[in-house]
Formats: C-alpha cells, sequence, structure tokens
C-alpha cells in the first residue's frame, strides 16, 4: 500500500500502522454482526438439546461435567485451533470458503476443469502461493497422481460442489431456526397467541430480515453489531454469576478426564448425545466462508479476545447451575437466568437469534460469487455494496430464492428440534470437506511434509468424524433436507458445468480454419467497412464458428476486427496491469486481432464506458510494441497459427497517441461526423440512437477522441495501421456474439438429453444473458443464431 502523497516518509509506516489496526478494529467491530450472530446464540439450545432423548436417564452431575468438558474441548479444537489458527491462514488473498481452497489447489496443480486455462495465466502475480515448486518433491507423486486421472479431479470437484451447497442450505436452515426458537420464547410467555400466529410472525421477520440485505454488508453489520455485543457481555456475566454462585467447582471440568468418564457411564446414549453438543459449533463454518467481507486479522480479533471467552464462561456458567439443578434442562439457559434480568435478557435473546442467520446468508453470498466466476453457477446478478470492502457483495436472486425456501422450512417443519438436526448435519458436513481440502492444501500449497497433512486429516476427522456420524443417526428425524437440498443445488452446478464445458469443446473442435481465411485474403472476399467489429466468444485461440457465418452470409465487415474472450482465472483478483492479451490472429493486412480480458472471481466487471477506450489503448500498444519486438507477430511463413500474446496494462499504457477526453450523459457508438458523412448510417439509426439516449439519461461515459502525433521516426506501415484503427474507432463498435442453442446429439444417452436439453437449456433461458453480465450496450449488438449439437 502506497503512502498518500503530501506524508513524509518517516511518518507513513506509523500512519500505515494506525490506519491498519484502526480498519480492523472496525471490520472486527462489523464482525459481530454478520460472522458471529450463530455462533454466539447457540448457548440457547445446545444443552436442552444434548440432554433430549436418550440421554434423559442421565441427568447427574458427572454427565453435565462430561457434556461442558466436550463442549469446551470442541470449541478449542475446532473453532480456535482449526479455523481461526491454521485454515484462515490458507486464505486466498483474503478469500474464504471451500472454492477459495479449491482455487488454490487449481492453481498449484492441473485439478481444475475450466476449459480454457493459458499457460499465460500461470504468470500473474497473483497466480502462485507459498513456496516454489521446486521444494515440492514430497508431493509431485500425488499431484501428478490426480493430474492424470480426470475421473478423480471431477471426484473432486463434486466433493467442492457438495460443501458449497451443504453451505447453501445451511444459508436456509439458519434462517428457519434461528426465528422460530425465538418466537417460541414468546409463546412461552405469552398463552394468547396461536401456533398459527407465531408462525405468521416468523415469516414476517424472515421476510424483512432478507429484505434488508440490499443494504449491504457493512450496514447491515453496523444495525445488528450493537446487538450481538449487548448479548455477549450478558451471557458472560451471566455466566460468570452462575459459576461464583451455583458451583465454582465446575472449572475442573476442565479437564478431558471428564469426557472419558462422561462416555464410560453413558455409552451410546452419549454418542447420540453429540447431535446436540456439535450445535456449539455451528456457525464456525462461516468465520472462513465470510472472510471476503472481512479481514483473516479482524475475524482472529474478535474471536480470541471476545467470543471465545464469552462462549467459554456461558457454557461454564450454565453447566454449574444444571449441576445444581438437576431438573432444569428442558429450558436450562433461561432458567439460569436471575430473575431480576430475565427479561433484558429475554428481548435481547430474541433480537440475537434473528441476527444469528446473518453470518450464513452472507456466506452464501460469497460461495455462489465464486462459484459463478469458477464456471460452476448460473450468471447472476452480483452487486458490490462497498467501495472500500472488496468481498461485500449482494446477489438478488439468491437472496429471494433463500427467503422463499427458509419460507418453506418454517411452515413445512414448525418445530425447531426437526430443523436442528438438519442443521448439525448440515454444518458438520462443511466442515468435514474444508478437513479434506485443507489436507490437500497443506501438501500442494504449503507444501509440507505429506505426513504432517495426514496427521491433520487423521486428527479432526476423529472429531468431526464422530459427530458426523451421530449427526446422521437424525437424518430421518429432519437430517434429510439438507441432503435433499444439496443434491438440488448440486445438480443446477454440475449441469450448469457440464454444458458449459460441452458448449466450449463444440467451439474448441469447430474453429474455423486460419488457411481458410487467409485464403480469403485480407478484404475477406467481401467489403470492409469503417469501425471495429468486437466478436465475444470463449476460445483462447483460433477462429469461432460464428465468424464463418458472417463472412459467407453478409456482403460486408468491419475493418478491424477483434476477437474477445473474456474469461475467469482461479484467482480472486487480477491487476489491471495483467488484464489485458493482445495477440494478432493474421498477418498485418488483415486487420484481426484478439483481446483476453482476464478477471479473478472477486474482481469487479464495472460498467464504466471505458471498455472500448481500454481496449484500442491496449491495440495499439501492441501494434507499437510489435514493431519493436518482432516475436509477438504472427508468422508470415507459418500462419496457421496465433501470434503470441502480449500483457498490455491497462492503468499506464504506454501510447503514442494523445487523448482528448471529454463526458456527456451517453457516448454512442458511433460519433456524430461518421454517421452524417457514411452512407451506411441512415436516419432510422439516428433516431434509434436518439431514442435510446432518451431512456437510459443517468449514464456517463467518457467519449474518447484518439489523435496520432508527427512522428517522422515512426514506421510508415505501422503509422498506417494505427490511423486504420482511429478511423476504425471513430466510425463505430459493433458487438457480435453467439445466440446460441444447446442440443443433445441424437445418438446421446438419456441422461445426457435430460441434461443438456431439459436442464442446461433451462437454466441458460432463466439466467442472466451473456450480453447483460458482459455490459454489453443493446444498441450496439449483433447477435448470430448457433445451434451447438454436444
Amino acid at each position: 500500500m502506497e503512502p498518500e502523497s503530501g506524508i513524509g516518509s518517516s511518518t507513513s509506516p506509523c500512519q500505515f500502522s494506525l490506519v491498519t489496526l484502526s480498519r480492523n478494529l472496525l471490520l472486527a467491530y462489523q464482525s459481530f454482526g454478520v460472522v458471529y450472530g450463530d455462533l454466539s446464540t447457540s448457548p440457547l439450545y445446545v444443552y436442552s438439546s444434548a440432554f433430549s432423548g436418550k440421554l434423559r436417564n442421565h441427568h447427574n452431575q458427572e454427565a453435565v461435567y462430561g457434556a461442558f468438558s466436550l463442549i469446551f474441548w470442541t470449541l478449542t479444537f475446532v473453532p480456535l485451533i482449526k479455523y481461526v489458527i491454521i485454515v484462515m491462514s490458507a486464505d486466498d488473498s483474503g478469500e474464504g470458503g471451500t472454492f477459495a481452497l479449491y482455487s488454490l489447489l487449481c492453481r498449484h496443480a492441473k485439478l481444475s476443469l475450466l476449459p480454457n486455462q493459458q499457460a499465460a495465466d500461470e504468470e500473474l502475480s497473483s497466480y502462485r502461493y507459498g513456496p516454489s515448486s521446486a521444494q515440492a518433491a514430497s508431493s509431485s507423486a500425488l499431484r501428478r497422481f490426480l493430474e492424470k486421472h480426470k475421473r478423480l479431479r471431477t471426484a473432486l470437484l463434486l466433493v467442492v460442489l457438495f460443501g458449497a451447497c451443504m453451505l447453501i442450505g445451511d444459508g436456509v436452515l439458519t434462517s428457519a431456526i434461528s426465528v422460530l426458537s425465538s418466537v417460541s420464547g414468546i409463546q412461552s410467555t405469552e398463552s394468547k397467541l396461536t401456533n398459527a400466529e407465531l408462525l405468521l410472525l416468523a415469516c414476517i421477520i424472515l421476510v424483512g430480515l432478507f429484505a434488508l440485505q440490499h443494504c449491504g454488508t457493512h450496514r447491515v453489520a453496523f444495525m445488528f453489531a450493537p446487538i450481538v455485543i449487548i448479548w455477549l457481555l450478558f451471557i458472560f456475566s451471566i455466566g460468570l454469576y452462575n459459576i461464583i454462585y451455583w458451583n465454582p467447582k465446575i472449572v475442573y471440568a476442565l479437564s478431558p478426564h471428564y469426557i472419558v468418564k462422561f462416555f464410560r457411564e453413558t455409552g451410546k446414549d452419549g454418542w447420540l448425545s453429540l447431535g446436540g453438543i456439535l450445535l456449539s459449533i455451528t456457525g464456525t463454518e462461516a468465520m472462513f466462508a465470510d472472510l471476503g467481507h472481512f479481514t483473516a486479522l479482524s475475524i482472529r480479533l474478535a474471536f480470541v479476545f471476545v467470543i471465545y471467552p464469552c462462549l467459554v464462561v456461558q457454557y461454564m456458567g450454565q453447566a454449574a447451575f444444571l449441576s445444581m439443578n438437576l431438573d432444569s434442562f428442558s429450558n436450562s439457559f433461561y432458567a439460569s437466568i436471575p430473575e431480576p434480568f430475565f427479561w433484558p435478557v429475554f428481548v435481547v435473546a430474541t433480537l440475537a437469534a434473528i441476527v444469528g442467520s446473518q453470518a450464513v446468508i452472507t456466506a452464501t453470498f460469497s460461495i455462489v460469487k465464486q462459484c459463478h466466476a469458477l464456471g460452476c453457477f448460473p450468471r447472476v446478478k452480483v452487486v458490490h455494496t462497498s467501495k472500500h470492502i472488496y468481498g461485500q457483495i449482494y446477489i438478488p436472486e439468491i437472496n429471494w430464492i433463500l427467503m422463499v425456501l427458509t419460507l418453506a422450512v418454517t411452515i413445512g417443519f414448525q418445530d425447531t428440534t426437526l430443523i436442528g438436526n438438519a442443521y448439525g448435519l448440515a454444518c458438520m458436513t462443511v466442515m468435514f470437506i474444508t478437513t479434506f481440502l485443507m489436507g490437500l492444501v497443506i501438501v500442494f500449497v504449503w507444501q509440507r511434509n505429506f505426513f504432517l497433512a495426514t496427521f491433520f486429516l487423521l486428527f479432526f476427522w476423529l472429531i468431526e468424524g464422530t459427530y458426523l456420524s451421530a449427526a446422521l443417526m437424525k437424518v430421518p428425524q429432519g437430517g434429510w433436507l439438507p441432503l435433499a437440498l444439496s443434491v438440488i443445488f448440486m445438480l443446477i452446478m454440475y449441469i450448469w458445468h457440464y454444458g458449459t464445458r460441452r458448449k466450449y469443446n463444440y467451439d474448441l473442435h469447430n474453429k474455423v480454419s486460419l488457411k481458410w481465411v487467409l485464403g480469403l485474403g485480407p478484404s475477406l472476399g467481401i467489403v470492409r467497412v469503417p469501425g471495429i467489429g468486437l466478436i465475444y466468444s470463449e476460445l483462447t485461440t483460433g477462429v469461432p464458428s460464428i465468424f464463418s457465418h458472417f463472412v459467407t452470409n453478409l456482403p460486408a465487415f468491419h475493418k478491424v476486427l477483434v476477437f474477445v474472450c473474456v474469461k475467469s482465472v482461479p484467482v480472486p483478483y487480477v491487476s489491471p496491469d495483467e488484464r489485458f492479451l493482445i495477440g494478432r490472429v493474421c498477418p498485418r493486412p488483415y486487420r484481426m486481432y484478439r483481446c483476453i480480458v482476464r478477471y479473478g472471481y472477486k474482481d469487479i466487471q464495472r460498467d464504466d464506458g471505458d471498455f472500448e477506450n481500454l481496449l484500442v489503448q491496449s491495440v495499439a500498444e501492441f501494434i507499437q510494441m510489435e514493431a519493436v519486438e518482432p516475436h509477438y507477430s504472427s508468422s508470415e511463413t507459418s500462419p496457421s497459427v496465433d501470434g503470441r500474446m502480449a500483457v498490455i496494462s491497462t492503468r499506464d499504457i504506454r501510447s503514442s497517441m494523445t487523448l482528448t477526453v471529454t463526458e456527456q450523459d451517453f457516448v454512442s457508438v458511433v460519433d456524430d461526423d461518421s454517421i452524417h458523412s457514411g452512407s451506411s448510417k441512415s436516419n432510422t439509426l439516428q433516431s434509434l440512437r436518439s431514442m435510446y439516449e432518451d431512456d437510459t439519461p443517468s449514464i456517463r461515459r467518457r467519449q474518447v477522441r484518439f489523435q496520432l502525433p508527427p512522428n517522422p521516426r515512426m514506421d510508415p506501415v505501422v503509422r498506417e495501421e494505427l490511423m486504420d484503427l482511429i478511423r476504425a474507432k471513430e466510425a463505430g463498435v459493433a458487438y457480435i456474439m453467439g445466440h446460441s442453442y444447446v442440443k443433445a446429439r441424437r445418438n446421446s444417452s438419456f441422461i445426457k438429453k435430460l441434461a443438456i436439453d431439459i436442464g442446461y437449456s433451462f437454466l441458460r433461458k432463466n439466467c442472466r444473458g451473456p450480453s447483460v453480465a458482459l455490459n454489453i450496450p443493446h444498441i450496439s449488438l449483433i447477435e448470430v443464431g448457433m445451434i451447438y449439437y454436444v
């Protein structure tokens, strides 16, 4: 981070430290309202859930001591050691979640199934993470084994998708159980309310909660954080009071010896009660998944210094109370509150339980954004709600889908016990998958000893596997719900990914031969009219098949052609200096270029109107660079291959052009002079343009005019090409895309036809169009119908 201008170098490090500290403290404060609402409200129902069922036969002091010891060591090993210390150190440049771990793995081993990856992507500054590959000898055999077998790479993707889907399902269940538990508290104090009225109240609260999401994470966090902080102060104070007043000897239960005594006494009943104990760590995965909304340091500060001690003291206080009041298990939390403080705590508890669902809702937005960027989710609208925190986003479609599903679960189950069974299974499954991916990260990314990764896997799988086995026993009692939701979401993700790959492979195998293009000559056998044609395709090499449709069916085509590929790479962000890759498709007289625009899964594709200008600048810089470094050009003697691609910085382009910048409400794709001088620009087009300007008065874009200053030393051939580019830009820019219809071949299997003809086609028709996702002006768009038989 560069110091601000006007600040002396002697004081800037101190100022930088103060700014960083204050920023992290502010984010730590906000994290209470987003990340920790769920985790901090677990004391409401952990003991009552654990001591229900068959553990009712073991309501004694030894069982209470053992249960608290289990809770304490589970909180210590899973949230504190595994997540705060280890897993959060594997953030992908500030981004967390299962897909962040997957993207790290894909960059250090060829595990990705994304079709259009290039060797040039590995040269990105943000691509490499950790030690050099020379230190990875211990993992090379395992890496080669995974890279060799495509089925294993597909299985890994399915595991990642399943974990992401479980987290989405967790977002549905958290909201339902949080709100239902809060209104259930109202029912215990107001007997006049019927079950139907309580259900209606829960639904109203849920609708209001999801309606707030469009305000953005930072605004929601500022509203919710004070509630959670007051709640934490209450539970810490009550827990400390109960320890001192009821049973100070409860501190002895910190010893793991009491866990052994607990299982020795309770046996199978104690194992089944783990389904309730694991609720003490629900919401832990949100710490990692919400990392992109905050920073690792801010989340660590909040957990270590506030959340962890408050929860430990509260669980210890409840255990101290229960050890002396063995008949209060069914409502242990509220029973342990001193009578004068009951109503204030009850009100704050109700509000905190509602806030508890915010963590997983926010995490769901992050997970869906990552899935979409890596080609595993249909195109959706992503709204970035903060100019300062890059990862704070809101996805309207997902928000309303979550709301509908949450309302359906709330109305359908109407029982927190059944939802709790489903909730525990979903949370533990995500943790189990994160442990597996983290083991691979230790080997491939951190390049540590294979035995260290094995120890990590076995240690945490032993803990989480024990809890997971107990949760699986609750599948008939509500545990089937997250499994069903995960299967539905995973089918959507995999069908989209499968259809996208098949469509790309069709393009790849039906490319237009460059020999055929070269055989047409520089005029392409048609009239070349002034203007720039941007032909969009997912191909990073070769000429897409839609180009042949134009050449064979239209009498004219643009003077300058640029094949544009907008692609995602498995990194959180791509620096503006490395975003554009520019190359030449055919020899110089053809005026055909290729532009690859690279985005990370956190990058913002802004509609700021500068794309055309940046593209022209980048092509101009490439033309000048090529004159100095001829190895970037296509080979005249072997024209069957594309020329080499050059990275062109969009931040500081060393262009010889002089730019004059003016602003107006709307910048048309065709300037006034070319409209009046060109015969092809009719009055109808002018009227259409005028209508479009009237419909979009709020869009402000820069109008850039390019001029080439006198330079006697410039090669005349280069000058002529640059002038052609300038004249083409002034004539106007057209965006050409394929309007594709994807169908399975006639000899395909029934499952493939079902996936492509019904599933993939339905998703494509009901998601955002590619032109909308790419911010292409509708007035400048030309679509070419294409049928893909895959």
